[in-house]
Parts: structure tokens; C-alpha cells; sequence
């Protein structure tokens, strides 16, 4: 009996937890198609008012556009230098390996502000003055573990015979990489490239202290909008955001899973 209503009290606190936190967001959306001004659910029907009023705010365009595509050369550089990492850290063995491994998991394991705070008061120190450039440079140093955490995975799993054996029959270390091992782990490659696509996207904290001055990201422009007042097109922004954050890494996973599928 007891046991029993341990587990009803578990279920309980789940519901009430998973009520907590996706009540707010099924708000959001159903409030982003109200045709209202100060919101609250209409009778009147569904409308796409805010959405088209969304469409024509140059300031959320352009705030878009620079989110499109920091988070697109974030995820670029990120997967790059992750491979290249993941390769050496599982492929090789030198002294420090495991210091450098953990360097390069560090900035998951520190939270953001610490993280934003700290790098702005070394550039300050070293006289570098906020630019894109940096904030480019700051995502790439969020994203870059998330990145090596998936490939080195992938990597952990595959066994290092194909690489021999490609070597053994004449290839040199850039035709095996690109013939053997790309291919095999490029399911790994493309979510870890998503991943750091979706979290630079979706970005606020480390960003406030690293983006220069005009400069505006999706995410900034929300919380300046939030500064002034509470506008219906923030509903509207907010589902977007909602879809491009959900449903690109599902849609990311179901196609890895239909690729790894077909080629078995």
C-alpha cells in the first residue's frame, strides 16, 4: 500500500511539473493567433494579425537575419573544430589528453553569465573592443562541446579496423578521413551541427554581454521589447522561436534516422 501511493505521490509531482512548464508555452501560442490588442482568448476566431504585423517590423527582420546567420556560422565552425577535436581526443593518444578534453567540455559545465562575464572582462583587459566578431567568437565556445560530446560518441562506437584497413591498402590520412570516416560518422556530424544551430539561435544570456552596440539577435530584440511593453507580436515571435527550437533538432533526428536506416 505504501508502496503504491509512493508512486501515485511520483505521477502527481510529474503532472504538476510538466504542467508548470508547458502551460505557459501553450499560452504563448494560443495567445499569439488572438486577434486581440491586450490579449486574453477571443471568440471572435483565430487570426494572423500579429504574425503579419510581425512580418513587417524591419527591426524583427533584421534581428532574424543576424540570428540566421550567427547561429548558421556558429554551427559551421563549431562542427569543424569538433571533428577535428573528437578525432584527436579518441584517435590519439599524447600527454594532457585528458586536461584538453575537459578544457573543451568546460563551458557546458559553467554557467552562462559566469561564462559571458569572464571572457568580456579578459577583452576589456586585453583592449579588444564588442564586435560581431566576438560574439561570433563566444557561440562557437558555447556550441563547440555540445558538438564534440555527440562525434566523439559516434566515434567511440565505430570501430577503428575500417580506418586500418583503408590505410592499409594505400590511402593517405586525408582520403581515409574524407572516404572512411566522414561518411560514417556524418548522422553525428549533422546533429551535432543542429544542436549548436538551435543553441546559438536560441541564445540570451552569453549574448547580451558580447554583442556590440545595433546589433540584435531574435532573443535580444524580445527582451527589448519586453523592456518597453508587453506588444502581441511577442506571442507571435515567441511560436516561432518555439518551432525552429522543437522542430528542427526532431526533424534533424528523424532524418538521421531514416539515413542510418537506409543504409543498413
Amino acid at each position: 500500500m505504501r508502496a503504491s501511493n509512493g508512486w501515485r505521490l511520483i505521477r502527481f509531482s510529474t503532472i504538476v511539473v510538466y504542467l508548470f512548464m508547458f502551460v505557459p508555452i501553450c499560452a504563448v501560442v494560443l495567445l499569439s493567433f488572438s486577434p486581440e490588442q491586450f490579449g486574453g482568448l477571443s471568440t471572435s476566431g483565430l487570426s494572423l494579425r500579429w504574425y503579419d504585423a510581425l512580418s513587417n517590423n524591419m527591426a524583427i527582420r533584421d534581428a532574424a537575419k543576424t540570428s540566421l546567420m550567427l547561429g548558421a556560422q556558429a554551427a559551421v565552425i563549431a562542427s569543424v573544430l569538433g571533428v577535428l577535436a573528437s578525432l584527436a581526443m579518441m584517435r590519439f593518444n599524447f600527454r594532457g589528453k585528458q586536461i584538453v578534453n575537459v578544457l573543451l567540455i568546460t563551458p557546458i559545465l559553467i554557467p552562462e553569465v559566469v561564462l559571458g562575464v569572464a571572457l568580456l572582462l579578459f577583452l576589456r583587459w586585453a583592449s579588444v573592443q564588442r564586435s560581431y566578431a566576438l560574439l561570433l567568437l563566444g557561440h562557437v565556445l558555447i556550441t563547440l562541446p555540445f558538438v564534440i560530446l555527440v562525434v566523439q560518441a559516434r566515434l567511440a562506437g565505430l570501430r577503428a579496423d575500417y580506418e586500418e584497413a583503408a590505410r592499409s591498402l594505400g590511402a593517405n590520412a586525408l582520403q581515409t578521413f574524407f572516404y572512411i570516416t566522414l561518411p560514417l560518422i556524418l548522422p553525428a556530424v549533422l546533429a551535432g551541427m543542429v544542436f549548436a544551430f538551435t543553441i546559438s539561435f536560441d541564445d540570451i544570456t552569453a549574448t547580451l554581454f558580447w554583442k556590440s552596440a545595433g546589433v540584435e539577435t531574435v532573443p535580444t530584440q524580445i527582451f527589448a521589447m519586453l523592456r518597453n511593453s508587453i506588444s502581441p507580436e511577442i506571442n507571435a515571435l515567441g511560436t516561432l522561436m518555439i518551432v525552429i527550437t522543437v522542430g528542427l533538432p526532431l526533424t534533424a533526428g528523424a532524418l538521421a534516422r531514416f539515413f542510418s536506416r537506409g543504409r543498413t
